[in-house]
């Protein structure tokens, strides 16, 4: 990963300053937490990039749509490549039960992201009095019915996916097809698919979009037009591009570009 890493330090505190705790931070381009991990449970949530987080043995990309949950105890590092806006929802093991044992992705919801930019404008990190109290306990009812989702661009170290999908992620336009890669594995088209489902849980297909969103978030942030982002991803048409970008955001990639440009 290009450019100087800036290390960020976790979170020391031995017991919570609350039941829910709200951390606000600005990352710098190329930032990164070491390994570590915390008594509680904590959410994390991004706006304008991307977060890269390994927990469990898996490594997890949310978009800023996505939150990822990291349970109480489990040893976890991020990144980011790009400027992000940082929170982290801290909850206490207790309340902490209420949510999955196991580190997934959770999706954000409009009034999670409404809810999260007031606390942040605010500068709320705790409640202090009878109405910052019901915003984040709507806040934590919200993340209990949030829709769960494991990883949102999986990963996997077989030796016949692993090389398809690093040359997929460095260049995210590749159009080479399932078949095409068989080929030039000497192997078959059905057996790739086969791999493709057991070791991603998707098919090469959806996994291929997907990177290709995360992708065009990056190209949108930097202003390119909705045309050139679809040109770039191999798209003859806009439309098709925005299809897909709907697919998996809840705006429209203009709707993105608007609110993200750098």
């Amino acid at each position: 990963m290009a450019g100087q890493r800036h290390i960020q330090a976790s979170v020391t505190f031995e017991t919570l300053p609350s039941d829910i705790y709200l951390l606000f931070d600005a990352f710098r381009s190329n930032t990164e937490t070491r390994s570590h991990s915390h008594s509680w449970g904590q959410l994390q949530i991004i706006s304008g990039g991307i977060l890269e987080l390994k927990a469990e043995g898996q490594r997890f990309l949310a978009p800023s749509h996505f939150a990822i949950w990291v349970p109480a105890g489990v040893k976890h590092q991020s990144y980011n490549r790009k400027p992000i806006a940082y929170c982290s929802v801290n909850i206490t093991p207790e309340l902490a039960k209420r949510l999955p044992e196991h580190t997934c992705l959770l999706e954000v919801s409009a009034l999670v992201e409404a809810l999260i930019e007031e606390l942040r404008e605010h500068k709320i990190q705790k409640p202090e009095n009878e109405q910052q109290d019901r915003l984040i306990k709507v806040l934590f009812d919200q993340l209990l019915i949030a829709k769960q989702s494991e990883r949102f661009l999986p990963t996997s170290t077989d030796k016949l996916l692993k090389p398809i999908l690093e040359t997929l992620e460095a260049n995210p336009s590749d159009e080479t097809s399932l078949a095409e890669w068989a080929a030039k594995n000497h192997t078959t088209e059905r057996t790739l698919s086969r791999h493709c489902q057991s070791e991603l849980g998707m098919s090469f297909t959806e996994w291929r979009l997907r990177i290709r969103y995360l992708y065009s978030l990056e190209l949108l942030r930097n202003k390119m037009s909705i045309k050139e982002v679809a040109f770039s991803l191999g798209y003859n048409q806009t439309s098709p591009f925005i299809t897909m970008f709907k697919r998996y955001s809840d705006c429209t990639p203009e709707q993105y570009k608007l609110k993200h440009s750098i």
